[in-house]
């Protein structure tokens, strides 16, 4: 069966005619049947370079030989066990060992999971309601999450927005949020709501923006000072900017650190991983009486088909060079990509860094805040995003680039090659 009847039949059968938030429109639309190495395949035979790796988890690219010979012997032995197995306790000692706050983990299942989960520990642990995040930030799809992660317009700090219907009015109020790279602001509203904060949460590199020196230094001492639980997000960085992930790439520890995507392998697995006392809240030996029990926990949480994935994958990344790769690619890209904007009189910027980059179009001289991407032209960045996929390189339309440690330097030829082309013929005159 070919693409159009295939998408013909997702619409019928699926909400939206897809698996979630992304649409493409028709004249790109496919349907992959298999992949390999950094290639995607659709079901009419066309091949794309892949720069988006399953929005981030295929590090390793698809089917690698280390993840699928792990995962093989392992459904030999058995899926799942609801029950400690070996795999998932030696994924537990690898990331503990790897991570700087780490002292215990607790594995789930996906980002929001992880996310979720270790902003009930913080309430638990404090006995406080409020969260603050910063604008912009993507923290999953929990209630508490969805707040100011795209609002249409700046924020009223610290007042947030719901970004969607069906969350309770009731949240909202103990949702806050600051600009992210202003410390001035976020230790106002800290000082402002410090009786009331459990945690702070924080991407390390927010969506595409990096931190400002100093930054993280000045959030991790005002919440130890006020006894504020102080939560990284790392599911997009944690082990792809850094071994040690973004708190090594930047030098700050927190309290804890949610994880995901690199870790899976391209399994479903995810980690909340810090400091024992606050990860202690979820520990199944307090009283159910105890008012800093927390209930964490899921039918396929440590499973060890992920488990051996994961394993597999850090094996891998592990190895030397791995991170001076990434970053090598990743600065070719940034600079190439930027003086083709200056070539053509294209007013551009390349967002994130090393394995993780996102191309803006715009006028800013910094994108340091969630106002910086707000005014970025959107219809280039649309633009740009389609005419690439059409080229045979799948990237999403509006949001970041994922490089894997397979990318070859013909791959990235490839793609700068299309993007001057696109740049060229497609953006210039708009």
């Amino acid at each position: 069966m070919g693409s159009r009847e295939l998408l013909e039949k997702a619409d019928r059968y699926l909400v939206g005619g897809t698996l979630g938030a992304m649409v493409l429109p028709p004249e790109v639309a496919m349907v992959f049947s298999h992949g390999k190495g950094t290639k995607l395949y659709d079901v009419d035979g066309k091949e794309y370079i892949d720069f988006l790796l399953g929005s981030g988890p295929l590090i390793l690219g698809h089917c690698h030989p280390a993840v699928a010979d792990a995962v093989a012997k392992q459904m030999q032995k058995g899926s799942t066990f609801y029950n400690l197995n070996e795999p998932a306790i030696e994924l537990a000692e690898r990331v503990v060992e790897a991570v700087p706050c780490g002292e215990k983990i607790r594995f789930v299942l996906s980002g929001t999971d992880a996310v979720l989960y270790s902003m009930r520990m913080a309430r638990a642990f404090t006995g406080r309601d409020k969260i603050m995040k910063f604008e912009g930030g993507w923290h999953g799809l929990s209630d508490y999450a969805l707040h100011s992660s795209k609002p249409p317009q700046p924020s009223d700090y610290p007042n947030s927005i719901p970004d969607g219907a069906g969350i309770p009015k009731s949240i909202t109020p103990d949702v806050l949020v600051s600009p992210f790279n202003d410390i001035e602001k976020a230790e106002e509203i800290i000082e402002n709501h410090k009786n009331e904060l459990a945690a702070v949460v924080v991407e390390p590199l927010q969506r595409c923006i990096r931190p400002k020196p100093g930054f993280f230094k000045a959030l991790r001492e005002i919440t130890a000072a006020h006894g504020i639980v102080f939560i990284f997000d790392e599911v997009v960085t944690g082990f792809r900017l850094a071994w040690g992930g973004g708190q090594e790439r930047y030098g700050v520890v927190p309290d804890l650190a949610a994880y995901g995507k690199t870790i899976s392998g391209g399994y479903p697995v995810a980690a909340i991983c810090g400091r024992a006392d606050v990860m202690d809240t979820a520990s199944p030996h307090r009283d159910a009486s105890d008012p800093k029990k927390t209930l964490v926990t899921g039918t396929f949480n440590g499973y060890p088909i992920a488990a051996v994935a994961g394993l597999a994958t850090l094996s891998e990344l592990e190895k030397p060079g791995t991170y001076g790769r990434l970053y090598e690619m990743g600065d070719r890209i940034i600079n190439e990509i930027e003086a083709m904007g200056k070539a053509y009189s294209i007013p551009l910027k390349v967002g994130g860094e090393g394995p993780v980059l996102q191309v803006l179009f715009t006028e800013e001289n910094e994108i340091k805040n969630y106002e910086s991407m707000l005014h970025a032209d959107k219809a280039k960045a649309h633009t740009f995003g389609i005419e690439m996929i059409r080229r045979g390189f799948f990237i999403s339309p509006f949001e970041k680039m994922y490089l894997s440690v397979i990318h070859s330097d013909e791959d990235i030829d490839k793609l700068l090659e299309a993007a001057r082309a696109v740049l060229k013929e497609k953006i210039a005159g708009m």
